[in-house]
């Protein structure tokens, strides 16, 4: 039987129209940055999927960078807007965030992962700032409320930059809350290689990337073509959310069944309908991904970012379950996952637990 894939966090499942754009852009070829008749017709299929994006964020064309992925764009927006301004940034952000701001001030969360607004309101009296927070967590799925974030952001004279990475082609990207929002082509079923900032209109932005002025100089290098290709039509199709919610909720709904002791991180606040966090007292999250994965089920120990390195999570550190921080594993469901995939894993999860229990 086929692996059933439920890491749909670290790539999500490739969309039909955006292997077919892919081909179609590899089979034009072309230099985007060319006169000539191949590079015209590159350069439209960068500027079709440019628009897609646009809309998709409610932005116009001209605010669209498009990078090599999430992790460059949010490190462009972090590194030029900082500039002259306090960086804060939430403490379950992703990696790729917290490296390009290293010495930020941390803004701390509630036990259900959603960002402190009384901390960050009192954090935003001072200095101008740049506040950088995600729209959905990348493990636990929990979303954030921008629009207090954004609106308290404005009062107080701050930048915002939203990390959409997880958000893009699932719930939307939060359009005309932030000042600058990156979204990543394979998490919304696109392929590697492609990614894009959105910035507000009138921001300016220096590149972090100097080149031959790509990108209206904002970000130098040839664009990829047929990653931005895959990426423009992943985003432009539609996500079923309610079925994939309703899986979701039937595999949790099981594990308290199986494993009584089992906790879903933030499972009282709002979440992207595809992701689950299950946290197992007392069992390494290394211990059940192995376990899952000789029975035919994929799933992650928190963010894939560590080249298989498996720790405790600083997202479950951040949200207060200590010992227990390194006991989580990750489900999270492609858009076109299987209706049996509840049933799948859970028997899956079953037979590991009793395999724990007799050893």
């Amino acid at each position: 039987m086929t692996a059933l894939d439920l890491d749909a966090n670290a790539t999500e499942a490739l969309r039909p129209t955006a292997r077919e754009a892919l081909l179609a852009a590899l089979a034009t070829g072309g230099n985007p940055s060319s006169i000539h008749g191949g590079g015209r017709a590159a350069r439209r299929i960068v500027e079709q999927a440019r628009l897609a994006v646009a809309r998709h964020g409610g932005a116009a064309p001209g605010d669209v960078v498009f990078t090599s992925g999430g992790t460059e764009a949010n490190a462009l927006a972090i590194h030029g807007l900082s500039l002259g301004r306090r960086v804060l940034v939430g403490a379950t952000e992703h990696a790729a965030v917290r490296a390009a701001a290293p010495d930020a001030e941390v803004l701390g969360v509630r036990a259900d992962g959603v960002v402190d607004l009384d901390a960050l309101r009192a954090a935003l009296d001072g200095p101008p700032a740049l506040v950088c927070l995600m729209a959905a967590n990348n493990e636990t799925g929990v979303l954030h409320p921008l629009v207090e974030i954004a609106a308290l952001c404005r009062a107080a004279g701050a930048l915002l930059h939203v990390d959409a990475v997880q958000s893009a082609g699932r719930i939307g990207v939060a359009a005309g809350l932030a000042d600058s929002l990156a979204i990543s082509g394979h998490k919304l079923g696109g392929v590697p290689g492609a990614g894009a900032l959105i910035l507000r209109a009138g921001l300016h932005l220096p590149a972090l990337i100097a080149g031959g002025g790509q990108e209206r100089g904002r970000r130098g290098g040839t664009e990829p073509l047929p990653a931005i290709a895959a990426l423009g039509a992943a985003l432009a199709q539609p996500y079923d959310g309610p079925r994939i919610a309703a899986l979701r909720d039937a595999i949790e709904d099981g594990l308290r069944q199986i494993a009584p002791t089992i906790v879903i991180a933030g499972q009282d606040a709002p979440r992207l309908p595809n992701t689950s966090l299950a946290v197992l007292p007392g069992v390494p999250a290394e211990t059940q991904v192995i376990a899952l994965d000789l029975a035919g089920v994929r799933v992650s120990a928190g963010a894939a970012c560590s080249s298989g390195k498996v720790a405790a999570s600083p997202v479950l550190a951040a949200m207060g379950f200590g010992a227990d921080a390194g006991c989580g594993i990750r489900i999270s469901l492609p858009w076109n996952a299987p209706d049996d995939a509840p049933a799948r894993l859970l028997a899956a999860y079953s037979a590991m637990l009793a395999r724990l229990r007799r050893s």
